[in-house]
């Protein structure tokens, strides 16, 4: 029963190779944490750390708050279960159990105790007299999980325990281990390479590759939100479908155009509100994914969707109650190699009537895509955005915010034309203007994101007040950090604006109601070296100026 800190780890061995960079984490007590990632990637190296069977070159890891780099394995109160199991062949599974308890000196009718205990939590209470030679794999693991077991430690540490195991008794033994954590309330780090025992076991996934996180949350969101291409793919049987595209804004829609070949998809672009407004252009490449079973070939959902595309089938798997066509997006594509047209599509067996060869048309569910930076592999569609993208007009003073007027301050200077205005989510605060409904509250890692409505169009901000879904509101928005764009070309960025207005934007009283603005407002002064700031908060605000020219703020 413990907690972990995991900070800032690194392993690097003498000749250079480094298995881990910057591990950070906070494992909570009685988590069930899962390393997961191909081989390679440094996950048992982590565990073996964690364990102290290997050294740490630097960082710092902490068990219930004490540093435990140098502390010995044997005093670090942990448990570890192998993959090979690691029993004496010649001691009975009753031997092999009480063996380090004897080590502690432990009375022998509290051993005799413990180990019908713990053989009677595994099963393996008939077994007792056995070796491990007449036992199965599965027993033999039982065992060893037994032997931990008597530790009564305060962490359990698993290295891939179900390898050796057949299919089913690798279900039988995960059904097993997670009863286990269960019933004992202990903190465990299972490794595996298998996405399946992560997804079934853990309360939380790390996806590692060559030796990083690529990506720590609960297996629903791992599935749901990948955070990069790597995690998607990795993530989720049969692989995600990826193809290359490109993002094209055109009035209330996006068109989404795949390359090398004719499909495209016409998606609102209220669906697609948390995409990074910059790849709207068209001139990023894009990799859009979407996992098989959000493609479907039914008739009447492909009647009643506006984005079908067309597939050419090249072969089948057969699963029994499922079969995986596999095609191509390109019709001289061969639906084999693993290429940006490739396409696999999971359906029941009512659809066994297509042929190897036939062109078929599938339809895109639309609210399942994900998209991710071609370069980076980043996805590119957070779950907490960090600003809204709208097309105003302005006409005098006045911009038209989705059919709402407002003055825009004297210094903001514009022609009279149509913009693309970049709001950040953190600009939008409680205030008096505008009149927002609220439309859905989302709790994402203790930052609370809220979706805002006005006629028809809904965009996010995060507020922390006690409100609820259907609550009508009254807005404002912080000019000082609004950015106006032309043509893509940004005609007034946010921290111009305090060049420009010469602190007009914000009042001393919003200076003072709002710590995060008044830093940001302060540190950006003290930057370019235009003004000079008494040690008293108060005082500053009264001292705060632009250039001798300018009155100072009130």
């Amino acid at each position: 029963m413990a907690n972990l800190s995991l900070r800032h780890i690194y392993k690097v061995y003498p000749n250079g190779t480094k298995a881990v960079s910057d591990f950070n984490m906070e494992i909570k007590d009685k988590e069930f944490i899962v390393f997961v990632g191909p081989s390679g990637c440094g996950k048992s190296t982590t565990l073996r750390m964690i364990a102290g069977l290997e050294d740490i070159t630097a960082g710092e890891l902490l068990i219930d708050n004490k540093l435990v780099n140098d502390v010995e394995p044997k005093d670090r109160d942990i448990a570890m279960v192998f993959q090979n199991y690691a029993l004496y062949p010649h001691m009975t599974v009753y031997d092999n159990m009480a063996f380090g308890l004897k080590l502690r000196h432990m009375p022998p009718a509290e051993i005799h105790e413990k180990i019908l205990w713990a053989a009677k939590i595994l099963g393996i209470s008939e077994y007792l007299d056995r070796k491990p030679r007449a036992m199965s794999g599965g027993q033999r693991q039982r065992v060893a999980l037994g032997r931990a077991i008597l530790r009564n430690p305060k962490v359990f540490l698993l290295d891939e325990p179900l390898s050796n195991l057949d299919a089913k008794l690798r279900t039988q033994m995960r059904s097993e281990i997670s009863k286990l954590h269960k019933e004992l309330g202990t903190t465990f780090i299972y490794v595996t390479h298998d996405q399946v025992e992560a997804m079934t076991m853990g309360t939380r996934i790390v996806v590692m590759k060559l030796g990083r996180i690529q990506q720590i949350d609960t297996p629903k969101n791992l599935y749901n939100y990948p955070t990069n291409k790597f995690v998607a793919g990795f993530i989720g049987t049969p692989q995600m479908n990826f193809f290359d595209v490109n993002l094209n804004k055109v009035g209330d829609n996006v068109l989404i155009n795949f390359k090398n070949c004719d499909d495209h998809l016409n998606v609102p672009f209220n669906d697609l509100l948390k995409v990074q407004p910059d790849y709207f252009n068209g001139d990023k490449d894009v990799t859009l994914g979407i996992r098989c079973e959000h493609i479907s070939i039914d008739p009447n959902i492909i009647k009643n969707s506006s984005n079908v595309i067309k597939i050419k089938v090249s072969h089948f798997e057969e699963l029994g109650s499922e079969t995986l066509i596999y095609g191509d997006l390109n019709m001289n594509g061969n639906g084999y190699d693993e290429n940006s047209t490739r396409i696999i599509v999971k359906v029941n067996e009512g659809y066994l009537n297509i042929k190897q060869g036939d062109i078929i048309n599938a339809a895109i569910d639309i609210n399942h895509l994900h998209l991710f930076d071609k370069n980076t592999e980043e996805s590119i569609i957070p779950r907490l955005p960090k600003t809204n993208l709208f097309e105003c007009a302005v006409k005098g003073s006045k911009l038209n915010f989705v059919g709402n007027e407002l003055l825009l301050p004297p210094a903001i200077k514009l022609n009279d034309d149509n913009y693309n205005v970049l709001i950040p989510c953190d600009a939008i605060h409680l205030g008096n203007t505008l009149e927002a409904t609220i439309v859905n509250i989302e709790d994402i890692n203790g930052t609370t994101l809220t979706h805002l409505k006005i006629n028809n169009r809904v965009f996010f901000a995060y507020f922390k007040d006690d409100y609820k879904i259907g609550d009508r509101i009254k807005i404002d928005f912080d000019f000082s950090m609004i950015s106006f764009i032309k043509n893509n070309e940004i005609v007034i960025k946010p921290l111009d604006a305090f060049d420009e207005i010469k602190t007009g934007f914000t009042s001393l009283a919003t200076l003072k109601s709002s710590k995060k603005i008044y830093k940001k407002f302060v540190n950006h002064m003290v930057d370019d070296t235009i003004f000079n700031i008494n040690k008293k908060e108060d005082e500053a605000l009264k001292g705060i100026y632009i250039n001798p020219n300018v009155p100072k703020i009130l």
